[in-house]
């Protein structure tokens, strides 16, 4: 394997020490400085600052590989004192991959900083010098002066790259496609993180709040839980918004139940996540109808998957076997991948594509990078993907898109 173009910037040794603490409240509160790094839910996991060490990973379908290596490498030569040696204590790399394997956007942030809570333990590490990481050097401040306008493309050239995704359905060339299109905004000042995790993180608790370099959203896909030896993944898809009365909701989720259009689309993704999971793990647990899952504006179908590896892998070599599933790519593979770089007009970045941490022992946690913008200074681009099959309606798709959209204008707009 050749690691050329790899750039990583790092000390020749980390000195890591994790030591128990109180409970330190909310999460993103303790954040001191809008550069955030994050990933919680429920009020529980880790957040980060600072920067020991920085990985950045050109295109390529090694690049998992490549930074399960640097990061054994690099773990392996630190000293670490880690007494309480549980997921996400000791050195963490929080990341991101492009979902692309031809974009040069994958990149794994070592922070100066972490703290962390799990089941009533809470913890901070600290790499280098033990200067007090807990002052605030600046209060957050919402955006403000918010400018809208279309990203790639208008949403009459999205629809008609919708028909066209279908079209090619029909004619068998392919089963299932997922497109995406993005939205840009401006504001008047540099957009703070920690404004929109805050947000995201209060609207929706359930979901996995995220943060890592620029990057920020709050995803209800885990694409894989590595814990020890036992193995977690949430397949979604099949999406509809919630209804505007009790009735209304349960309408549209015993329709979305029923939908065949949906239940294939599921099936898709389910089928695929339980194909590469199943060569990994010497007991594998997956359900045979769907659920539905409900969170404050969506349901899915939902299907949760547990497993027990038979090697000591990383959570980024198992990540590498998923990565990119039809919930997010479509099905085949290949031509699927192919008919996206041809219809979506844009490099999709880091949407849609593996985000979260890995710790020193190889445990971790990565969701699929959905209901999320890039930061860029004072802009912005969200995302948002619908799964095209053969009877998919684009205006149908469209107001999906529009729907996803609407958890991170909310994380903007307030």
């Amino acid at each position: 394997m050749a690691f050329v173009k790899l750039a990583v910037t790092a000390p020749d040794r980390l000195v890591v020490r994790t030591v128990p603490v109180a409970d330190p409240g909310d999460l993103v509160s303790r954040l001191p400085h809008p550069s955030a790094l994050a990933w919680i839910r429920h009020g529980e996991g880790i957040v980060g600052w600072g920067e020991a060490a920085r990985i950045t990973l050109p295109g390529g379908e090694d690049r998992f590989t490549a930074a399960a290596a640097l990061l054994r490498e690099l773990f392996g030569a630190a000293a670490i004192d880690d007494p309480l040696a549980v997921p996400g204590s000791g050195p963490v790399a929080f990341g991101g991959f492009a979902f692309d394997p031809k974009s040069p956007d994958s990149v794994l942030i070592v922070p100066r900083r972490v703290l962390g809570r799990r089941d009533g333990r809470a913890w901070l590490t600290t790499i280098g010098d033990d200067a007090d990481p807990l002052s605030l050097v600046h209060e957050p401040q919402p955006p403000t002066g918010l400018t809208w306008g279309d990203g790639a493309m208008p949403a009459h050239a999205w629809g008609e790259a919708v028909a066209t995704a279908v079209q090619r359905i029909r004619g068998g060339a392919l089963g299932k496609v997922v497109l995406a299109r993005d939205l840009t905004v401006r504001a008047d000042a540099p957009i703070d993180a920690r404004v929109l995790l805050r947000r995201l993180a209060d609207r929706f608790p359930g979901c996995y709040t995220f943060s890592c370099a620029g990057l920020v959203g709050a995803t209800p896909e885990l694409l894989i839980r590595r814990t020890g030896g036992d193995i977690e993944s949430l397949v979604l898809a099949g999406t509809t918004a919630r209804g505007d009365t009790p009735a209304a909701d349960h309408d549209r989720a015993a329709r979305l139940s029923a939908s065949a259009k949906d239940r294939e689309e599921h099936r898709y993704a389910a089928d695929m996540v339980r194909d590469a999971l199943a060569p990994l793990c010497a007991d594998l647990h997956v359900p045979a109808e769907p659920e539905l899952l409900t969170l404050p504006n969506l349901h899915h179908l939902a299907s949760p998957l547990r497993g027990r590896l038979t090697a000591d892998r990383s959570v980024l070599d198992v990540v590498a076997a998923l990565h990119p599933t039809p919930a997010v790519c479509g099905t085949p593979t290949d031509t699927a991948m192919d008919l996206i770089r041809e219809l979506e007009g844009m490099d999709r970045g880091r949407y849609a594509g593996p985000v979260g941490w890995v710790d020193a022992r190889g445990d971790g946690e990565w969701g699929i990078a959905l209901r999320c913008a890039q930061l860029d200074g004072t802009r912005a681009r969200l995302f948002a993907g619908c799964g095209i099959v053969a009877d998919s309606d684009p205006r149908a798709e469209l107001a999906e898109a529009q729907t996803k959209f609407r958890a991170m204008q909310y994380a903007l707009q307030g």
